[in-house]
């Protein structure tokens, strides 16, 4: 992505809709655009794209950037649909887009920056790559903590975070909306420099 220009970004926090999933570890997407929102001074966002789309300005010193941030509604294995849609209206290229989701894999609180690459068995992004046709898609993972043993993987996933990650997981998702303003005005290298650490790095 050219950091230089005034093109619009598009950044897709991967979620399930209603209340009852709203504090749920699948839906750490939802919350990092919520920050942005907040941050950002998006406003109450309007129904477009089968999600909740808010259209921001972003500024850094003397740049600036416009940013449509989207909550797919379809449920997240279906998040595709509604990326696709939002991208073909704007004639958007991939590389314009950040997939923001959940990730297994990582401890809560770690966050991990890549370009590309595959889904790592994550069905909205899944969803995403296939609706896009390429994995050529930038993703942001925040840990959500490994799979407990015997216990059925989307079970885990649609249960709330435990007390004692609760802060770890709003400290990650507060440095998600840093590492997005990082990649809008720096580029992924830079991002990917500065949050691709371990929590325990973070104060170095």
């Amino acid at each position: 992505m050219d950091t230089d220009c005034q093109s619009t970004a598009f950044v897709v926090g991967l979620g399930n809709p209603g209340p009852e999933y709203r504090d749920t570890r699948h839906n750490v997407g939802f919350r990092v655009v919520e920050e942005l929102v907040q941050r950002w001074d998006g406003g109450s966002g309007r129904m477009a794209f089968s999600g909740r789309l808010f259209d921001a300005r972003v500024r850094r010193r003397d740049r600036q950037r416009r940013v449509m941030l989207l909550e797919p509604l379809t449920y997240m294995n279906r998040s595709g649909q509604a990326v696709a849609e939002l991208v073909g209206f704007f004639k958007a290229l991939p590389a314009d887009v950040l997939v923001v989701l959940d990730d297994l894999a990582l401890p809560p609180g770690q966050l991990r920056l890549r370009a590309d690459g595959s889904s790592g068995g994550h069905k909205g992004l899944a969803s995403v790559l296939e609706s896009l046709g390429t994995q050529a898609v930038a993703r942001l993972r925040i840990g959500i903590g490994s799979l407990p043993p015997q216990m059925d993987g989307a079970d885990y996933v649609l249960q709330a975070f435990a007390k004692g990650e609760r802060e770890a997981v709003q400290q990650a998702v507060h440095e998600a909306g840093d590492a997005v303003e990082d990649w809008l005005f720096d580029g992924m290298d830079a991002a990917m420099e500065r949050h691709n650490r371990r929590p325990a790095d973070q104060a170095g």
